[in-house]
């Protein structure tokens, strides 16, 4: 018998929120939030770029309406202005997928003046310093520019932002068709999932993670934990937080399943082993519904990337279940691979979507929401 869950529904999350789907915007100036801070090579090439592909529905649907899209994002965490951390790379990127139309990359939106291209791409907005102290008169300058707000940022839309939250109080806001999708797949699984549910936690620190844990405890059938997580566990090095995680998991009725052997380096845990990639993909083959974040090995070198390999292999070849995947980490190990479709919704938002599960909303969310 699997676990009864009740408490306040996140369906109405996008209560009180203006919908580009619902919505048709035409012939404005639009000012797209959106989260374009995809990995660099050393030569600026980009590596991955399913933050761009993600939210190119929404720039469409803008495009066709004959609207003047302007892009704001961020790239990494500059210290001043990082040549290093610069847009130009999606400028370039966006010219070879939008050939039809004109773009323009702005160096500094606060001293040029803005010309109607089709497309604008505003350079890092972490250049400025307004942005991180989400600074209302910032905020003020860079809703100026524009007659329309749509936030499609769902990666940073945990961030108190000058370009998340502040900016809403000068412009019509609107929520975009990618961030409206990423809210409905957390919301199906935490209101009314499937059972029994599995979560699979890997990554490098407990500390971050403490709360999520005691989260998903409530929703959870299975918890299964990797990577430095579960070493954490295995090498008893926080005991007044695993004792903690363990006695609330028994409470909760969660079967929490830790590695049983290990691939690694002497006493260094640097994956799970053959018999946990078993285990694992066993308990993964039971699910109904699955929440993954996190590698269970060191991806950053190849020779501890199968337990990871093993788990993104039982999620894709569970065809009944409902999963949902996230993470920058968790995306960079099966970037690339050919089964990546199979996963019913793959995040772009890792950090955004933990605190979704831990506190139910986001500021990015809130801000949104008209005011009566």
């Amino acid at each position: 018998m699997w676990k009864s869950f009740s408490k306040l529904p996140m369906t109405n999350l996008l209560k009180n929120i203006k919908l580009l789907s619902q919505n048709k915007i035409e012939n404005k100036r639009v000012l797209l939030r959106v989260d374009f801070n995809v990995p660099l090579t050393d030569d600026l090439q980009i590596t991955d770029d399913v933050r761009i592909v993600k939210s190119i529905q929404t720039m469409q649907l803008l495009l066709k309406n004959n609207n003047k899209i302007i892009l704001v994002s961020h790239l990494g965490r500059p210290q001043g202005r990082d040549e290093k951390l610069s847009l130009k790379p999606v400028a370039d990127y966006l010219k070879k997928t939008f050939t039809q139309n004109s773009i323009t990359l702005v160096t500094d939106f606060l001293t040029q003046s803005q010309t109607p291209n089709d497309i604008t791409l505003l350079e890092n907005i972490r250049y400025y310093e307004g942005e991180d102290k989400n600074d209302d008169a910032f905020a003020k300058q860079l809703a100026s520019i524009a007659d329309v707000y749509i936030n499609d940022a769902f990666g940073v839309s945990h961030r108190n932002a000058a370009s998340i939250v502040g900016i809403t109080k000068f412009l019509p806001s609107y929520c975009g068709l990618l961030l409206e999708k990423e809210i409905t797949a957390v919301t199906k699984i935490m209101d009314n999932p499937k059972r029994p549910l599995v979560a699979i936690i890997g990554g490098a620190k407990i500390s971050t993670k403490i709360v999520l844990l005691e989260k998903l405890l409530d929703i959870v059938d299975y918890l299964l934990l990797g990577g430095g997580i579960a070493n954490t566990f295995l090498q008893n090095q926080q005991p007044e937080i695993t004792q903690k995680i363990l006695n609330l998991a028994k409470e909760k009725n969660v079967l929490l399943l830790l590695p049983i052997d290990k691939v690694g380096i002497e006493d260094k845990i640097l994956d799970i082993g053959p018999k946990t990639e078993k285990l694992f993909s066993e308990t993964i083959k039971k699910a109904n519904t699955i929440i993954w974040n996190g590698p269970v090995g060191l991806i950053e070198d190849k020779r501890f990337t199968k337990g990871t390999q093993s788990i993104f292999t039982a999620i894709t070849q569970n065809d009944h279940a409902f999963s949902l995947v996230g993470g920058g980490d968790t995306l960079a190990s099966v970037s690339g691979n050919k089964d990546i479709d199979k996963i019913t919704h793959v995040s772009t938002g890792g950090g955004a979507m933990l605190e979704l599960i831990e506190k139910g909303t986001l500021p990015g969310i809130e801000a949104l929401k008209q005011k009566k």
